[in-house]
C-alpha cells in the first residue's frame, strides 16, 4: 500500500530514533494512507516558515508475522493507549500501532479529559461521532527496514 508522511526535510530513510517520546502510539515512524491528510499536516512546516515534504512509500507486511495492535474506532481501549503514550507511560512493544489520529477537533476533547476537566465517559461520548483518520505507527526498526521502501519525496 502507499503511505505518506509528511515532514520539513526528506526521509529517504526512515527511523525511529528521531521520534518525539509523548505522541499518540508513542515513538515510531508515523505515516498515513490518506494523501490529503498529510499534506495537511505538512501545512503546520509551511506556516512556521520551513520547508514542507511529502514522503511517499511502499508499504507491505504480512501482519500475521508482526505484532500489530489495531483500533477501529475512539473506543476506550484507543483513548487508554493513547493517554498512556502521551503521559510517556509503558505500553506493550509493539511492532506497529493502527488506529485513529488525535486531530484538531478529536485533540481538543483528549486535552480537556488529560486535564481532569471531563470524565473518560464525556470524552468517549463525545469521540464516538467523530470517524478516525487513519494512521500507522511503524514502531520497530526491524519492521521499517524490511517493510517499507522509499518511493519519492515531492516538496510542496
Amino acid at each position: 500500500m502507499k503511505v505518506y508522511h509528511s515532514s520539513p526535510v526528506e526521509v529517504k530513510k526512515p527511523d525511529t530514533r528521531h521520534s518525539r517520546a509523548y505522541l499518540d502510539f508513542g515513538p515510531g515512524f508515523y505515516v498515513t494512507t490518506l494523501k490529503e491528510q498529510a499534506e495537511k499536516y505538512a501545512g503546520r512546516f509551511l506556516r512556521r516558515g520551513s520547508n514542507a515534504w511529502l514522503n511517499v512509500y511502499d508499504f507491505r507486511y504480512d501482519e500475521a508475522s508482526w505484532n500489530v495492535l489495531r483500533f477501529e474506532r475512539y473506543d476506550k481501549q484507543w483513548l487508554d493507549y493513547v493517554l498512556k503514550c502521551r503521559q510517556g507511560e509503558p505500553v506493550p512493544e509493539y511492532d506497529l500501532v493502527i488506529g485513529g489520529i488525535a486531530d484538531d477537533k478529536v485533540f481538543r476533547t483528549l486535552d480537556l479529559y488529560f486535564a481532569g476537566d471531563i470524565t473518560e465517559t464525556e470524552a468517549l461520548s463525545r469521540l464516538v461521532y467523530e470517524r478516525p483518520n487513519m494512521q500507522l505507527c511503524i514502531r520497530s526498526e526491524q519492521m521499517l527496514e524490511r517493510c517499507l521502501t522509499f518511493i519519492e519525496s515531492v516538496k510542496l
